[in-house]
């Protein structure tokens, strides 16, 4: 049995908001490159090439990549193997959370009652966290921040297994087009079919963390991401919802086993800024 500190837990996520904040992954950037050379519409080339101008001067010069810094969205796998002595893995994570946005002078946006009183928590938590039990005794966390304009065009959709592949095709490709440039496209488009009603979300949302492009395992699945990302790109919409040939980026499908009267589906989408930063303890 290996004993974590919770205070090295909050040291780690707190050394994780900056980066998260002002680095886009290599994966996400090389996309955003090839996109602007594949654009087809000289709006959307000029927009996508200043999409990867913005993005190097925030990794050159540590700026936010964008002015919403996010929601605080944990991913966190803790080894079977490991002790966290102190207060709990959960706590330890909200405190990293509220150290790093302050030390790293990053946007506070989340209000502490949705509905009535919608008054700024100041630091930016609660984050929403989400915990597995892995093999081994480290703890990997993922934070990714969500912008609210991308969060915002999500869809889901308690469909009919009747509904079939041509169901779940049309629902997601409806979903973006319809959100056109309110996510900041080019997106990516997170997909998660199966589950229940919130674990197809939670699928959704994780699915944005795969290797931009990465190719399902399943070639059903994966025929279906391409078809998916075809149809999007003919769609139009382009960067930013000016028009053009590069709407996303990548489709990225998830799935899970589900109830014989069911096939809920949900989309997730990221904006352009698909930011996200790991550390191992």
């Amino acid at each position: 049995m290996r004993i974590i500190k919770s205070e090295d837990i909050t040291t780690a996520v707190t050394n994780l908001c900056l980066p998260a904040a002002v680095k886009l992954p290599d994966d996400v950037m090389k996309a955003l490159r090839d996109g602007a050379v594949m654009e087809e519409s000289p709006l959307g080339k000029s927009i996508l090439n200043q999409v990867v101008l913005n993005g190097e001067i925030a990794r050159n010069e540590s700026r936010p990549i964008c002015q919403d810094t996010g929601y605080a969205v944990i991913f966190a796998e803790i080894g079977q193997e490991c002790f966290v002595e102190g207060s709990t893995i959960e706590a330890a994570i909200q405190q990293g959370i509220r150290d790093g946005y302050k030390a790293g002078y990053l946007r506070k946006s989340i209000v502490d009652d949705p509905l009535f009183d919608r008054k700024n928590s100041t630091d930016n938590t609660p984050a929403v966290i989400h915990l597995s039990t892995v093999p081994g005794d480290k703890i990997t966390i993922v934070l990714a921040p969500k912008g609210g304009g991308s969060e915002n065009m999500s869809k889901i959709n308690m469909m009919k297994p009747s509904d079939g592949e041509e169901g779940v095709f049309k629902f997601v490709v409806d979903s973006v087009i319809h959100a056109g440039g309110n996510p900041c496209p080019p997106t990516i488009v997170g997909v998660g079919i199966g589950g229940t009603f919130e674990k197809c979300a939670e699928m959704a949302k994780r699915s944005l963390l795969r290797e931009v492009g990465s190719v399902h395992p399943d070639p059903r699945y994966a025929a279906l991401e391409k078809r998916i990302l075809d149809e999007i790109n003919r769609s139009g919409v382009g960067p930013q919802g000016l028009g053009g040939t590069v709407t996303a980026l990548a489709v990225h499908i998830s799935t899970y086993p589900c109830h014989i009267a069911q096939m809920p589906v949900a989309v997730n989408l990221n904006c352009h800024a698909a930011r996200h930063a790991e550390v191992t303890i």
